[in-house]
């Protein structure tokens, strides 16, 4: 794939997810559209989200319940998209969820391959974990960024790399598959291994395996976790875009 393809693969997904075209994440004008559970999506939730706004730098794209909507379309009048994740507006949203029991969550900085593999050479001791041999390390906290806490036949974790002192992890990159096209990457390195490269060698290791099995790696990361920023950037990630959705609010 070159990176037209990558982007092209991206925006399709995304768009997916979003009821709305690939070009929409193209325009300059804002576009709001109403939320689904499209066959193809990432499975994060069992329930169609109530809001969720998506940037690849230019406009926002917004899928929400339809009684939001009058109140986007003026919301999002005069405004560039990618301002919309702002903490004033971030707030402005807050405040109009709240009315109907929600709040906003997570947001999520997405990281997409350059199309070049990295040939990471390495002195560590490496060792591969296919499916099977990922299960008895399931519940295990200290690898709670690079597998999911249980088996999830929707996104499984279907491969992982782990960096050995003698039996020992120091560090884990593993990768589930979102969809059969893009498998997330997600590295853990245990406190006392940290400042020695684990995390980029592991995570190149693991970005240019996907690849070589047929698929797209692709990575996410929140705003102030600048360690995981400087992970992808050095293992061959560029950000692509942004992403957030809403949840209930408990109180």
């Amino acid at each position: 794939m070159n990176r037209e393809q990558i982007e092209q693969m991206v925006k399709q997904q995304v768009a997916y997810e979003f009821n709305c075209s690939p070009e929409d994440f193209s325009k300059e004008e804002n576009v709001i559209t109403v939320g689904i559970q499209h066959e193809k999506r990432r499975r994060f939730s069992e329930k169609t989200f109530f809001l969720q706004m998506a940037t690849f730098g230019n406009n926002a794209v917004i899928t929400a319940d339809e009684r939001l909507h009058p109140w986007l379309n003026e919301w999002v009048k005069g405004k560039s998209g990618f301002w919309l994740f702002e903490q004033h507006n971030f707030y402005e949203l807050e405040t109009k969820l709240r009315e109907y029991g929600y709040k906003m969550a997570l947001t999520h900085h997405m990281f997409v391959p350059t199309p070049e593999l990295m040939n990471v050479q390495t002195d560590l001791k490496i060792r591969w974990l296919e499916q099977a041999d990922i299960a008895p390390l399931y519940g295990r906290e200290e690898f709670s960024n690079a597998l999911c806490s249980r088996f999830l036949p929707d996104r499984p974790d279907v491969l992982a790399v782990v960096a050995l002192d003698g039996e020992k992890i120091m560090g884990m990159a593993g990768c589930s598959a979102d969809t059969p096209e893009m498998w997330q990457i997600g590295i853990d390195v245990l406190p006392e291994y940290r400042g020695r490269g684990l995390a980029r060698i592991l995570v190149s290791l693991l970005r240019d395996e996907v690849f070589r099995r047929g698929a797209l790696p692709y990575y996410g990361t929140s705003l102030s976790n600048l360690r995981s920023w400087k992970t992808a950037l050095s293992s061959g990630f560029v950000p692509a875009w942004v992403e957030t959705e809403s949840q209930e609010a408990k109180s």
